[in-house]
């Protein structure tokens, strides 16, 4: 829900060079829009601050939800996505429901680093449950695995190996509805994967993103 999830990729990753982390309205503490926000508007929104940081061309990388909004900006605006990467993402069909996700977030918190469960807390009470709520209709709806398949990036699924929110069914079926796309476990850690294994983490998006460029 704010940048603090990806900080300490952000400062791993920054060794490969320049990095930046993009905060969308109604999170992470900034002014939250009248009404609501969908993946396609957020996703606008996220290629109009890249263009306002003079960024003709980048690698993307998004969490959770994230993985919703970067995805959709790699299909509006193609040239702008050189690799695309989706850490734990959402939403699995199978679990595309308010309960079925409130289960899987408090099962991952209970043996979530106490770090990772002190930034979702803080994070939760910035957003606010009300605009929580509001966004949990889009982000259940949005249909990650369709879209993908318009992707024209090469894109990396990575998930932690004990995730119980992006599980490894649901990641392999996205990384299969990517033209060119690629699974990554990272064992032993859960959905904050990019916070308790940082270093492993920017390792597999380096890597990744040293990869051929765009399939067609």
């Amino acid at each position: 829900m704010s940048h603090r999830y990806l900080a300490r990729l952000h400062r791993e990753l920054v060794r490969e060079g320049a990095v930046h982390s993009v905060v969308l309205p109604g999170f992470g503490g900034t002014r939250k829009p009248s009404g609501v926000m969908s993946v396609p508007d957020g996703a606008a929104l996220l290629g109009e601050a890249l263009d306002a940081l003079g960024i003709a061309c980048a690698v993307l990388v998004g969490h959770s939800m994230g993985a919703q909004f970067v995805t959709e900006l790699a299909v509006q605006r193609p040239s702008l996505v050189t690799h695309l990467v989706l850490v734990g993402p959402v939403t699995d069909r199978a679990r595309a429901r308010p309960l079925a996700q409130a289960l899987d977030l408090t099962r991952n918190s209970l043996r979530e680093s106490p770090s990772g469960n002190a930034l979702t807390v803080t994070d939760y009470l910035r957003c606010g449950p009300r605009w929580y709520l509001t966004e949990l209709a889009p982000m259940l709806e949005y249909r990650t695995d369709e879209r993908l398949r318009r992707v024209t990036a090469p894109t990396l699924v990575l998930r932690g190996g004990n995730d119980p929110v992006a599980r490894g069914p649901w990641c392999a079926h996205l990384a299969g509805a990517a033209p060119a796309g690629t699974l990554v476990e990272i064992p032993r850690h859960r959905h904050l994967v990019q916070h308790t294994a940082a270093h492993a983490t920017a390792a597999v998006v380096v890597e990744h993103s040293r990869q051929d460029l765009a399939i067609g």
